[in-house]
């Protein structure tokens, strides 16, 4: 594959480890296995029986734990390096032909890097539902997060150019929502100080 498209391919995979970690390696090891998907032969194991074993168990529990109040905001804790860890390992599990210095530099740089801004951006709205709603609003929150990580990991196995131009437009509507979000903030005038 060549290197943009397999770096693209990666980018969209990381985009959907930041929605939930495990989604995108489970279909990874699906598509390996199904001979969908080539990756860099160091990664093959994902296509193993125990690999699905483990990554379809531990996509269970992570998709049960997020419809858990405040569980789910303890597993932000967890799924935050989590997330970058499994971009990394998405990307460079896709990026194959390259010097393993471009291949891991890419890995972190864009993989991690997108999966975390994702990951960063789910917690966001955890915790503004979590502070709105009491936590009982979280279960939308975390419907949109599945829909997204399986959309995008999907997408990025079959459209990886469709995927990215769905993360830009992502992108651009959470800067957007947060300016929004902060000129609000600006608008309102401050309590006053009682002394």
């Amino acid at each position: 594959m060549p290197l943009l498209l397999s770096l693209l391919v990666g980018v969209g995979l990381s985009a959907a480890a930041g929605f939930r970690v495990f989604v995108p390696l489970l279909v990874v090891g699906i598509a390996q296995r199904t001979g969908h998907a080539a990756l860099a032969a160091d990664f093959a194991w994902l296509g193993s029986n125990v690999a699905l074993a483990a990554l379809g168990l531990a996509t269970l529990v992570e998709i049960a734990g997020y419809y858990i109040p405040w569980v789910d905001n303890a597993l932000d804790t967890l799924a935050t390096p989590a997330a970058v860890i499994a971009g990394i390992v998405l990307t460079g599990s896709m990026v194959t032909e390259v010097s393993p210095f471009l291949r891991w530099t890419l890995a972190v740089v864009a993989g991690g890097g997108t999966a975390g801004a994702i990951q960063a951006t789910t917690v966001l709205a955890r915790g503004f539902s979590t502070g709105t709603t009491g936590g009982l609003g979280n279960f939308v929150v975390a419907t949109l997060e599945l829909v997204f990580a399986v959309a995008s990991a999907a997408l990025a196995l079959l459209a990886p150019v469709l995927v990215v131009a769905a993360l830009g437009l992502f992108a651009w509507l959470a800067v957007r929502l947060l300016r929004r979000w902060r000129e609000r903030r600006r608008a309102q005038p401050s309590p006053p100080i009682i002394s």
